[in-house]
């Protein structure tokens, strides 16, 4: 029993203590590593007031005072150092990188601050980087102000190349010009987009945009940070990068997206103004350059600096990334040109051979060539695997200013010639367009190579047409504002109605001229068709004279041979007419006997007719008879068949009837058999009757057949004797017809005798008359023609008319269409304009609401930002509660450790002891065990020992 008890109390023990252990052993461990790492004191807060303002006390308020703020920039009090200079914000909160005081107090740019002065020590730049870092808070009290990263990362997809699409145009862009001055300026840049009608040219704080196409203004970019001294479309065309500032105090890079004309960016803020300026193909990179000689890449993912290149000795004039993005190519005053790898910012090639400032350079579009435009006048082509020079020559006499390739290989150039040409791939001259009145200063090509503008020193900006040379139009820089485009709008769509008025009635007026000139031509058309009628009458009347006459002198010999001719005539038919006579009195007499003969045949054609029709009517009965005898036989073989047909089925029935019914059977059976051969006797009679219908049919058929016979017999003899009347009748006929004909003819021979003579005599005097009337129709004719050639005079004439006034009438009409178009595009424009005004009016107060609705929901935001506050405050309280309850729990634990120790010691000690005691107790019954051993033994000898004595007795 004790060895039993002292085991379940050393393991409850353990396992009291080991439970405990486990329930603890997260909070102990977190307590331990809480114990082993002491919480970092809170870092003590860098202000402007207790820290910064100090510093630029001390080095910076000398120049940079509210007095005296030179660029722009006062450091003396907080919110001027917020607010930045001319340049733009010089801190931003959390962003050290970005800060342009770091980076010049720090002398990582230049110029270096303070100027000509060692770089600060390094505890003071400590604490500005710790301010700027911190949020730049003004003083302990402050909240701070962590800017914002805006990532400039720009979708490359579009990248490289013509986008897939429509080439982005400007959708929506303002044409309020943010400037406005009687004259332009010089112009500082002008770019083209790669793939759409679009121009950028750059003006005082603003960029104007025009369509290539139209050449109408599109929109206006503001460039507030000064002017535009660089202008450059990314390769993708989506993208505008804008290069400048003021001369001295600032110069930054902006990138603007085309279609919205929104500023994507805003990149760099050097000292000076940026004179050259480039993005690559993936839109990942911007590098500029200026009077500072540097060269500086930036990356549009995060706007950090990622190279500066020292190289240049001069200022740098043109910077462009090649249209693959490998190479970088940059050039300065002194002459350098310089390729760069554009990832690495290494030194690639050294192009030298230009003796004056390279201004302008220009990749062709397989990257593998550059061109550059120097002050020398030269214009040099370089390849870019070795860096040899290809081609050099003289382009421009006083300088070449600006150069550019366009897709097809082309260049175009403009210099201090005041000239802009176009040249071939090998340095060819192809056209020089007309010059300006100052030098050329700008030049491009337009997205299809069918265009070049240049602008020059007066601020002239043309457009030309490539092919011809011919100018296309004047882009202004400096457009006007939208109220006086609206004003000269309105006064033109006014000017244009009020020209519409002249026209319109002077067209009605031409209309009606020429109305009457076509009722004239018309008029003076119908005179000289009724002249030309009445001259062919004439000239009618004149031949049929002549031929009358002609005619009667012809007829004057003829006439007298005709009379003794006509009496000739007369005797001979005198003779016909006697021998015609005689013969038709024998005809007469033929005809009479032929009339007999001919009533002899009709007779006997008669007689030939009755017979026939008796022998017919004798056949149409035998005919019935013999079809009434066929029908009776059919019947009676019908009847005769049925009745076989009963007597058979009464047959039938009776053998199969009973005894009752086999004497009626049979008594049917016996009618039915003489029925059946009263219908066969029936049918033999029928059958010899239909036999003797035939033969008497075939007699009466035989007898008919020979009266048709006599019948035709006596038609064809009718027919001939007819046939013979009608031809002696005919022939009496022409006798007579003859006889008669004679007695005409003599009549007439007799007649034209005495018309011969009188035709004769008539012929005669027909001679004298038709004379004169010859003499008559020549003068009518004369008279006609004479009538006819002024109608054609006056045709002529009045066509002409009718053809000017329709002409002038087509002309005013055109114009009038022109000027009412005119009109209507005019009235069209000025009311665009009108709500063009309207909405930029109407901006502000839709920006001002913009920003009211952002403001509220920052003030939203910043509500929600308390209550999350305040629950992070809860939250902190409650862990904090939860960290005291853990520091408690830990104790108890030790508490707990020391007690288990103590009771380790205890529980080893009673193991000790109680191992001894088992000992003992397994050694006192071994001794036992051998103490029972010995007693059986010596009982087992004592019972042996006695009963070996009893058996011994």
């Amino acid at each position: 029993m004790l060895y039993s008890r002292a085991n379940s109390v050393g393991a409850f023990s353990v396992a009291f203590v080991l439970g405990a252990a486990l329930l603890l052993a997260g909070p102990v461990n977190d307590v331990q590593a809480d114990d082993a790492k002491p919480a970092k004191p809170a870092a003590p807060k860098v202000t402007y007031d207790e820290h910064i303002r100090p510093i630029l006390r001390e080095h910076c308020f000398s120049c940079h005072n509210q007095n005296g703020a030179k660029g722009g920039l006062s450091l003396d009090s907080y919110g001027a150092a917020m607010e930045g200079g001319s340049g733009g914000e010089v801190v931003f909160g959390g962003d050290l990188d970005s800060s342009r005081l770091w980076a010049l107090v720090s002398h990582d740019d230049e110029p270096f601050m303070p100027p000509k002065q060692d770089v600060l020590p390094a505890e003071k730049l400590k604490l500005i980087k710790s301010w700027i870092e911190g949020g730049v808070l003004e003083n302990s009290g402050s909240k701070a102000k962590v800017r914002k990263q805006v990532s400039f990362a720009l979708s490359a997809s579009a990248a490289g190349g013509k986008p897939a699409g429509p080439a982005a145009m400007p959708e929506g862009v303002w044409r309020q010009p943010v400037v406005y001055t009687q004259r332009a300026a010089a112009i500082s840049a002008i770019a083209s987009s790669p793939w759409a009608p679009l121009a950028a040219i750059a003006g005082q704080k603003q960029i104007s945009l025009y369509n290539t196409d139209t050449h109408q203004l599109l929109g206006v970019l503001p460039f507030p940070e000064g002017i535009p001294h660089i202008l450059h479309f990314s390769q993708s065309g989506q993208i505008l990068l804008a290069g400048g500032g003021r001369g001295g105090q600032a110069g930054s890079v902006v990138l603007y997206d085309v279609r919205s004309g929104k500023r994507l960016g805003k990149i760099g803020d050097d000292l000076d103004a940026v004179l050259a300026a480039d993005i690559n193909n993936t839109h990942t990179l911007v590098a500029m350059g200026g009077p500072n000689r540097l060269v500086k890449i930036y990356s549009t993912e995060t706007g950090e600096l990622l190279h500066t290149i020292k190289k240049h000795t001069d200022w740098v004039y043109s910077i462009k990334f090649s249209p693959d993005g490998v190479l970088l190519a940059t050039s300065d005053r002194a002459g350098g040109v310089f390729v760069w790898e554009a990832d690495t910012a290494r030194e690639y090639l050294n192009l030298k051979g230009h003796k004056g400032a390279v201004y302008d350079l220009s990749w062709r579009a397989d990257s593998n060539v550059l061109a550059s435009a120097s002050e020398d006048a030269t214009i040099r082509l370089w390849e870019m695997e070795k860096g040899r020079q290809l081609r050099s020559w003289g382009a421009h006499g006083g300088g070449a200013l600006s150069v550019e390739f366009t897709h097809d290989g082309r260049l175009c150039s403009t210099g201090r010639d005041r000239t802009t040409k176009i040249w071939d791939g090998n340095g060819k001259a192809i056209r020089s367009l007309p010059a300006f009145s100052e030098y050329g200063l700008e030049v491009t090509f337009s997205h299809d190579g069918k265009q070049v503008i240049a602008g020059d020193w007066s601020g002239e900006v043309r457009a030309w047409n490539a092919a011809d040379g011919k100018q296309l139009a004047l882009l202004p820089a400096n457009p006007p504002t939208l109220q006086m485009a609206f004003d000269q709008a309105s006064q033109q769509a006014a000017a244009s109605q009020a020209a519409l008025v002249q026209p319109t009635a002077a067209l009605a007026v031409a209309e009606t001229a020429a109305k009457a000139a076509a009722q004239a031509a018309a008029t003076a058309v119908t005179q000289s068709n009724a002249a030309v009628a009445k001259a062919k009458k004439a000239q009618a009347a004149v031949a049929a004279a002549d031929q009358a006459a002609k005619k009667a002198v012809a007829q004057i010999a003829p006439s007298q041979a005709a009379v003794a001719q006509a009496q000739k005539a007369a005797a001979a038919a005198q003779a016909k007419s006697t021998a015609d006579k005689q013969k038709s009195s024998q005809l007469q007499t033929q005809v009479a006997k032929a009339g007999v003969a001919l009533k002899v045949a009709i007779a006997e054609a008669a007689k030939a007719t009755a017979t026939s029709a008796t022998a017919a009517k004798t056949l149409a009965a035998k005919t019935a008879a013999q079809k009434t005898a066929a029908e009776a036989a059919k019947a009676a073989a019908l009847k005769a068949e049925q009745s076989e047909a009963e007597r058979k089925k009464l047959a039938d029935a009776l053998a199969a009837a009973g005894e009752a019914e086999k004497a009626d059977l049979q008594a049917k059976l016996e009618a039915a058999g003489k029925t059946a051969a009263a219908g066969k006797a029936a049918s033999v009679a029928a059958v010899a009757a239909a036999q003797k219908a035939k033969v008497e049919f075939d007699a009466a058929a035989a007898a008919v057949a020979v009266a048709g016979k006599l019948q035709k017999e006596s038609a064809a003899k009718q027919a001939q004797t007819q046939t013979t009347a009608d031809g002696l009748k005919k022939q009496f006929d022409a006798a007579q017809k003859t006889a008669a004909a004679s007695a005409q003819a003599l009549a007439a021979a007799n007649k034209k005798t005495a018309a011969a003579q009188v035709a004769a005599k008539t012929a005669q005097a027909a001679k004298v008359v038709t004379a004169k009337a010859l003499a008559s129709a020549q003068a009518a004719v004369k008279q006609a023609d004479a009538q006819h050639k002024a109608a054609v005079a006056a045709v002529a004439q009045t066509k002409k008319a009718v053809v000017a006034t329709a002409a002038a009438a087509v002309k005013l009409k055109t114009q009038v269409a022109a000027l009412a178009q005119q009109a209507v595009a005019d009235q069209t424009r000025a009311e665009q304009l009108a709500a063009e005004l309207k909405a930029f009016a109407a901006a502000p107060a839709k920006l001002a609401a913009a920003v009211q609705a952002a403001e509220a929901d920052v003030l939203k935001k910043r509500e929600l930002q308390g209550a999350v506050d305040s629950a992070h405050k809860a939250a902190a309280a409650a862990a904090a509660q939860k960290t005291a309850q853990a520091k408690q729990i830990a104790e108890q634990v030790k508490k707990l450790q020391a007690a288990y120790e103590k009771l380790a010691q205890e529980q080893a000690k009673l193991n000790e002891a109680l191992a001894a005691k088992a000992l003992a107790a397994k050694q006192a019954s071994e001794t036992l065990e051998n103490a029972v051993i010995s007693a059986e033994d010596a009982a087992v000898q004592r019972d042996a020992f006695t009963a070996n004595y009893k058996t011994g007795k």
